[in-house]
């Protein structure tokens, strides 16, 4: 089975809890080993200056790569975060933040998977993060 960005923004918005929801990522795309999500920079996420928090974009890039796990399933099956590592490069302004998730390597029980968050319109990498899935 293959999802759509629609099966997965349905996910999204049914199966994570209201903080994450908060967030208004939106799904732009989904295959066998990547997740393409969007979040607004809004004045609930910002710090001072219209920064985007570190705890929104770790959050976002946490969910992201959930979001590819499923695309590497085809299928809406959960994942357990085991280890999130983020690193912050530069300051999140601009008006949208997208996250590029893909995953590196997929085991029997494990998923490694990659984000990189971009500012828009600016098109620069605001931060990375690595993460690994246990797959119950």
């Amino acid at each position: 089975m293959t999802l759509t960005p629609e099966d997965a923004q349905a996910f999204l918005e049914q199966g994570f809890a209201p903080w994450v929801k908060a967030l208004d990522l939106t799904v732009q795309g989904i295959g066998p080993d990547h997740a393409v999500l969007t979040m607004p920079n809004t004045d609930q996420l910002a710090r001072m200056d219209g920064i985007v928090s570190g705890q929104a974009l770790a959050a976002m890039a946490d969910t992201s790569m959930v979001i590819a796990c499923m695309g590497h399933f085809g299928q809406l099956t959960p994942v357990a975060t085991t280890n999130l590592d983020t690193q912050f490069l530069r300051p999140g302004v601009g008006e949208t933040i997208r996250c590029d998730a893909r995953i590196v390597r997929a085991g029997k029980s494990l998923i490694f998977a990659q984000a990189t968050m971009t500012a828009l319109p600016l098109d620069k990498p605001v931060a990375t993060a690595t993460a690994t899935f246990f797959c119950p």
